[in-house]
Parts: structure tokens; C-alpha cells; sequence
């Protein structure tokens, strides 16, 4: 059977008019798979009982099972889901004191950027995710709030790399966007990348407003490609002048991320060159001191490393957020938890 969140609105309308069945059908089928994700058909209390007959014979609600599910005393929760070839996909709901209810998403099985402090790319990237793959994790992820929460923003930073699964991911992205999908504005999404500069041009071309979130991790060529083995073959340059353009074209700011690894890069002379490199560009510095990963060597700076960095950064007039640690206790660092049901 289909999954039925693999069909885009019209494919759906067609499919409803080769039986003769009214084009609204779409809209209150919609309703359901938003409203009340992972409804089973004969549930679908408006439809008539033989529509809902041929929509059960037909397609599956959910294509993934959940394997596991883990919450953390933060609120943070993680869903390991099974696609039917046997792969498995992480996703994760965060939640904050302000209210914010923000999903992870995952857009690859795996992922072949090699970030060497990565779990996800530990065994290289088997496969992309479809559209309703991504799309299901957010659903799965919404139908765990209670009915007066709804979720408020999305961040594309879970297993893979979004830029290399491009079409995939904005398909999925106007469903979650859309009015009669989740609602959740274009604004509140954030797509984060190692830095793909013809895939940052095409989303800069794509007449979308979401976010930009570039992985830098170190301020010059030499040590990110330690750290990012990907740049050997791109260069820090190459990534900076996509973001330019991706700013010249959307007038979004672009953030650039810099995992924190005690020792490796985040001593002064790294603040002080990476304030070098972003000084003039209207951007956001992302610190995400290091989660650490079972069987790597890296480990997490001091918070007094950390502060004195953010400190460098913000002396030379750079906008500088940490972002504190959720969900260590659960595996929530991407792959992890998906490594460890191996």
C-alpha cells in the first residue's frame, strides 16, 4: 500500500475524481492527517463508510512504526521510527519555557558529510528520505502534545544533510507550512546545512522565506577540513559567498553554527579569527558547546571556555546565542539513538 502522505493535495483530488468522489473529500481527509495525526481511517467519523474502505485498502496513514521512544526531564522527547526496508530515522520534540514547540527533523538514513564528531555519519548515508518520510516525523512528533499545544517552529538539523535531498525536503516543508497543513509560518523554519554552495543558491531561488543555518565550525580552510571533511572540496570562501547571495535574494539572515570541541577549536585565536571572517555580514553566531558521542574522543569546553569565546565574538560586534544542551540523558545528539538500536 501507498503512504498516503507521499501524495501532494492534487494527486489526491485525482485520485478521489477517477471514483467519482467530490474534490472537497481532500480537504476533510487533510483535516484529519493534521488535525488529528495518525487517525485510522475507520475513524474518519465525516467520510462516507465505503471512501473510508478504499482509503484503508488503498494506503497506509503512517508508513514508519515507532521502534522506541525516550523522554528527557526537560521535556525533550525522541522518536526512533522504522521505515518498511528496516533503516531507522531519529526525530526529536523540544520544549522551552517561552512556550516554543520546535521539531527535528531528519531528511536522510545516515549522512555523507563525515562531520567527524557526528554520530549520524558514522556509517555513511544509505538513503534519501521521501517527502512523506519528513513530513511523517512531524506529524508523529505533533500528535504527542496535549490538545491546547500546538507545534510553533522547525529546525531541519536531525540525521543527514537537508541541501542533499533538496526537493524532497521542500515538498514536505509546504505541507508543514501550508494553511491546511500545519499552519506553522515559513519564518519558524530553519534548514541547516554543512555548506552545499549550488544548493544554497537554488533554495535562495526557491521563493522561500525559511532560515538559513550554516555548520561552520572553524574559521579557516585548514581546520574545518579536519573537522568537516566535505571542504576540501568547497572551501570556506565558496560557502561564505552562497550566503551572501542566500541574503541578497531573501534578506534573511544567515546563521552559522559552531559546535564547541574542548581543545580543537575553541580556544582565542579561534574566536578571534572566526571575528575576522563574519565581521560585516548580517548573521547569527550559533555556539553549541559539544554533545558528546559514545566512542568519540571530543569532549565538551568549559563553560568558562565557552563564555570567553562567546565574549571575543561579541566584542567585535557579532550577535552571538548559546544553545544550551536538551535531551543528553535520551541520546538526542543526532544518530546516536538510532547507533544504538544497531
Amino acid at each position: 500500500m501507498q503512504p498516503l502522505l507521499d501524495l501532494q493535495p492534487d494527486e489526491l483530488t485525482a485520485w478521489l475524481a477517477e471514483r467519482g468522489l467530490p474534490k472537497y473529500r481532500a480537504g476533510q481527509i487533510r483535516k484529519w492527517l493534521f488535525e488529528c495525526p495518525g487517525t485510522p481511517f475507520d475513524q474518519m467519523s465525516d467520510l462516507p463508510k465505503s471512501l473510508r474502505t478504499e482509503l484503508a485498502e488503498a494506503f497506509n496513514v503512517w508508513s514508519m512504526r515507532e521502534v522506541t521512544r525516550q523522554q528527557s526531564e526537560d521535556g525533550t522527547e525522541k522518536l526512533l521510527l522504522g521505515p518498511h526496508d528496516g533503516d531507522r530515522v531519529e526525530c526529536v520534540l523540544l520544549r522551552d519555557d517561552r512556550g516554543h514547540r520546535t521539531v527535528c527533523l531528519s531528511t536522510q538514513v545516515g549522512c555523507a558529510m563525515g562531520c567527524v564528531f557526528c554520530a549520524s555519519g558514522l556509517d555513511g548515508v544509505r538513503r534519501n528520505l521521501t517527502a512523506g518520510e519528513i513530513l511523517e516525523q512531524a506529524l508523529r512528533l505533533a500528535a504527542l502534545l496535549p490538545e491546547d499545544e500546538r507545534l510553533s517552529h522547525v529546525v531541519v538539523m536531525g540525521m543527514g544533510e537537508p541541501l542533499a535531498n533538496l526537493d524532497a525536503l521542500l515538498v514536505a516543508l509546504k505541507a508543514i507550512t501550508a494553511p491546511d497543513g500545519l499552519g506553522i509560518s515559513a519564518r519558524r523554519v530553519t534548514i541547516s546545512t554543512v555548506g552545499l554552495p549550488k544548493a544554497i543558491r537554488a533554495l535562495a531561488t526557491a521563493g522561500v522565506q525559511y532560515h538559513l543555518a550554516v555548520s561552520l565550525h572553524a574559521p579557516h580552510d585548514e581546520l574545518r577540513t579536519e573537522i568537516v571533511p566535505t571542504n576540501r572540496r568547497v572551501g570556506i570562501e565558496a560557502v561564505l559567498s552562497a550566503t551572501d547571495d542566500y541574503f541578497d535574494a531573501t534578506g534573511r539572515r544567515v546563521t552559522f553554527e559552531y559546535v564547541l570541541l574542548a581543545g580543537v577549536n575553541d580556544r582565542e585565536e579561534h574566536a578571534r579569527r572566526l571575528l575576522s571572517l563574519l565581521r560585516g555580514r548580517p548573521s547569527l553566531i550559533n555556539l553549541i558547546p559539544y554533545n558528546p558521542v559514545a566512542g568519540l574522543p571530543y569532549q565538551t569546553p568549559a563553560v568558562e571556555q565557552v563564555r570567553s569565546f562567546a565574549a571575543i565574538l561579541e566584542s567585535g560586534g557579532l550577535a552571538v546565542k548559546t544553545r544550551y544542551r536538551k535531551g543528553d540523558r535520551i541520546d538526542a545528539a543526532c544518530g546516536q539513538l538510532r547507533r544504538r538500536h544497531a
